[in-house]
């Protein structure tokens, strides 16, 4: 579904669908828009914010609140990145700031609608997510229900079990596991499996949100609460009612805001900053860490009752290389998923290659092993992946790191470490043609973190 009012514009992106082999509804105005999701249900909306009728926003609200499972790309102008971020905090899957090429557009929505059919969220964890046509071959009875994971191991076969379980109650998650191994895909698979499956599913990264932002973004704020605040906003807290509200990286969150998260959920109660109003939520927790919580409160860092009131129903998300056999498994899904992407004709592995992919320890877990497949793919042609298609050969040795982003050999030169920050994101954006899901998936941050520098930098470009 296409919702753009300018009529040669929409025109333009109809034409390129179609001849990409997508069926397009068209709506001009927001009305016609949620009128037609009354008896549609497209699998993907590209949705333009700037509305003669409405504001993009309130589109956006619907859609997350009414139908949570369709994807979202926002479409926006220069002037209007910030309204385009807060799209993506309401669940927008990706946006595009005009103009943008019709090569863009028809990447942007096979990422998305990949993404859909991965179950997977915008940033990619889909290591775990099922793209292969090949069926999995699982030594169990279990459910194709779960067919959002790949792999038989032992060790997922027990998370499969926990996912199931948890599911069937509403008690707290505590999701714990190294960095890439999938925590958040394991969030919303319980979510899915649940009875709020049709309610909202909220995430929250608490190392990607600002400090002073955090209360904001969980309980919302009213018009002139600080500056910034150009209107009333609700919170994770209130848009996810009746669903599930996922705290990833919680052990992040600062001590100030860990007890007003406690008191939360004494009662689920909670007020606006700057409000007074006392307001209700009915949702589900579930919450995950990279770190060993336990070390985390020996060292002052998180609160010891808020760890047990949150470590109702534990699951731990078992790194890649405890994962045996999966990790040809999810290699080969990455790599039939890139090479359509990609329009290569790579169809496997050689058996040196296979080999030297379950010999190495992947660090990284998921995340790594989906950046080094799809460098692989980029980088070279064929029909197999031989050995020495491995990025720099590197697999040789254990715990090496993966150059993702070629570099050149420079004379060091000291720069402020913005200015390097910069620099490092914006060559990642090129390198990945500007698909920011990707180059975040690439530097092991959350889209949304690169979303809100670039919105602040587009900011300082255009005051100076």
């Amino acid at each position: 579904m296409l919702i753009e009012d300018d009529r040669g514009i929409a025109a333009l992106y109809t034409s390129a669908l179609e001849h990409g082999g997508y069926a397009v509804t068209l709506c001009s105005t927001g009305s016609d828009a949620l009128q037609a999701l009354g008896t549609e249900k497209p699998q993907l909306v590209l949705l333009d914010l700037k509305l003669p009728d409405m504001d993009g926003l309130i589109v956006m609200d619907h859609l997350t609140t009414h139908h949570p499972y369709i994807p979202v790309i926002v479409i926006t102008g220069h002037g209007s990145v910030n309204t385009a971020v807060d799209a993506m905090r309401r669940g927008a899957s990706d946006f595009m700031v005009k103009p943008f090429s019709t090569e863009r557009l028809l990447s942007a929505v096979s990422s998305a609608l990949s993404q859909d059919m991965d179950e997977s969220l915008p940033g990619n964890l889909a290591g775990l997510a099922a793209n292969s046509q090949k069926p999995i071959n699982r030594s169990s009875n279990h459910p194709e229900s779960f067919g959002s994971f790949i792999g038989s191991s032992a060790v997922m076969r027990s998370v499969f079990g926990q996912i199931e379980s948890a599911a069937r109650s509403d008690a707290t998650v505590f999701i714990t596991g190294e960095s890439g191994t999938g925590k958040e895909i394991c969030a919303e698979a319980i979510h899915k499996h649940s009875k709020r499956a049709l309610k909202p599913f909220i995430p929250i990264n608490c190392a990607a949100i600002p400090r002073d932002l955090m209360e904001s973004e969980l309980f919302g704020h009213v018009k002139g609460a600080f500056t910034g605040a150009i209107a009333d906003r609700h919170g994770a807290a209130h848009m996810a009612n009746g669903g599930t509200l996922f705290l990833d990286e919680i052990a992040e969150m600062n001590l100030d805001m860990q007890s007003k998260l406690l008191r939360f959920l004494q009662s689920l109660s909670f007020q606006k900053v700057g409000g007074s109003k006392i307001e209700t939520t009915d949702i589900r927790i579930i919450c995950a860490t990279n770190k060993n919580p336990l070390a985390e409160i020996d060292s002052g860092q998180f609160r010891e009752d808020l760890f047990y009131r949150l470590h109702v129903l534990p699951v731990y998300m078992p790194p890649l290389k405890d994962r045996g056999e999966d990790v040809i498994d999810i290699a080969k899904a990455f790599l039939q998923r890139f090479a359509r992407e990609e329009q290569k004709n790579f169809v496997g592995f050689d058996e040196e290659a296979e080999h030297r992919l379950r010999s190495y320890d992947w660090p990284g877990n998921i995340r790594q092993l989906q950046n080094v497949i799809r460098n692989v793919v980029v980088m070279h042609e064929g029909d197999i992946v031989h050995a020495h298609m491995l990025p720099g050969g590197l697999l040789h040795r254990k715990n090496s790191a993966i150059p993702l982003i070629p570099s050149k050999t420079i004379a060091f030169e000291i720069k402020p470490l913005a200015q390097a920050e910069r620099e490092i994101i914006e060559s990642a954006i090129r390198a990945c043609d500007g698909n920011i899901p990707q180059a975040a998936a690439a530097l092991e941050v959350s889209p949304s973190t690169i979303y809100r520098k670039k919105a602040s930098w587009d900011a300082s470009d255009s005051a100076k």
